[in-house]
């Protein structure tokens, strides 16, 4: 019984699969060999900042803009090649974008139902249950100039899902919404993509929104997926210091590697892998910095977790909300270090403190 879910298991096609994609504009690569594969009821991130192209990609498996290289497979089937080629209405793939583009003309309902095929009692039946899906049910009749911002953007996901398409592309789709309907649009629109078991590939700038949404991200920087993974994994092993800064501040420590070692104001940091003289950078987030009392020009004592203890002034501090953002110039060099503190913690400028690094939270990369 078990050998047979095996054997059923590995035939399952990726719903979407993109190998060795590539566009070049003016001789430069513009997406640069990117391949990845998202299975049903999956949501892929391509997460990375404006002309690292993400939309390009999203372009090329659309159907709209053609490759200089690779393949495009939906369902295991090929779509495009450099020869071969599958008109975008043929590819069951459907489009949002941050532009929801209802029709002004049509009430809700003929929206959604716009592009369907059967009779007009299935094409009713089809309608009323993604708007039900989407709670709009009650809205059928109206236009689009009738309902609010994140309103619209459900009316549009229901369009783009009533064809059942296998693939659904998002290109930044919930960027013109306002700022307190995000989380709860983001959420209802992955309640009802999982539930049809489409295969979803977002595209995003915001590592948040990729954070909250994707299985799966992959992160893009000139046009390569230059990590790919679930999102705990991409946020808490970067491959490198522009993958730490995307998704949040940090702050960068330099060294020199002798014997395997780096000293730092904040004691010495193992870095395998590196010869000596190697220039490195220790990377931790502002959240993993400990922060201790001064105590008559004393710090606390080292410890094995936290590192040496280093003294820093208090440059400014101000409560977010959330959390507290305090800046410290450091003693031994005037640098800049910045901690994050939960809840209200307001040192007055020019309080000595002292800071120390988990061991475990910090990264090292060479420095670039």
């Amino acid at each position: 019984m078990n050998a047979q879910k095996t054997a059923q298991t590995s035939t399952v096609h990726p719903r979407l699969e993109i190998r060795n994609l590539r566009r070049t504009f003016q001789g430069r690569n513009v997406v640069d060999d990117v391949s990845l594969a998202v299975m049903p009821g999956q949501v892929t991130c391509l997460l990375g900042p404006s002309g690292c192209g993400k939309s390009t990609t999203l372009r090329m498996i659309a159907g709209v803009d053609m490759q200089d290289a690779g393949e495009i497979y939906v369902d295991g089937a090929l779509v495009c090649d450099t020869v071969h080629r599958v008109p975008p209405e043929g590819r069951s793939i459907g489009l949002m974008f941050q532009d929801f583009a209802l029709f002004p003309h049509l009430s809700v309902a003929a929206n959604v139902a716009f592009g369907l095929k059967g009779s007009k009692a299935e094409k009713q039946a089809r309608v009323e249950e993604l708007l039900e899906k989407v709670d709009l049910l009650g809205a059928l009749k109206k236009f689009p100039h009738e309902l609010s911002g994140g309103e619209q953007q459900r009316v549009a996901l229901a369009r783009a899902l009533a064809p059942r398409p296998s693939v659904m592309l998002m290109d930044e789709p919930f960027s013109g919404l306002d700022e307190r309907l995000k989380d709860d649009i983001r959420d209802s629109t992955l309640e009802v993509l999982k539930a049809e078991g489409t295969a979803v590939l977002l595209v995003t700038h915001e590592p948040d929104e990729a954070m909250r949404m994707a299985d799966e991200i992959a992160l893009m920087r000139d046009g390569k997926i230059v990590q790919q993974g679930a999102p705990y994994n991409i946020y808490n092993a970067p491959v490198d210091k522009k993958s730490a800064a995307f998704f949040s501040d940090i702050n960068v420590i330099g060294g020199e590697v002798q014997g395997a070692l780096v000293s730092t104001a904040f004691g010495e940091f193992l870095c395998p892998g590196h010869a000596d003289g190697t220039p490195v950078e220790i990377v931790i987030r502002p959240q993993h910095l400990r922060i201790d009392f001064d105590r008559a020009g004393r710090g606390p004592n080292p410890t094995p977790q936290d590192g040496t203890p280093a003294r820093g002034i208090v440059e400014r501090a101000r409560f977010m909300g959330r959390e507290s953002l305090v800046d410290f110039r450091m003693d031994f060099d005037g640098s800049i270090l910045r901690a994050t503190v939960p809840s209200v913690f307001l040192p007055k400028q020019g309080t000595p403190l002292w800071l120390m690094l988990r061991r475990e939270r910090c990264f090292v990369f060479p420095q670039t």
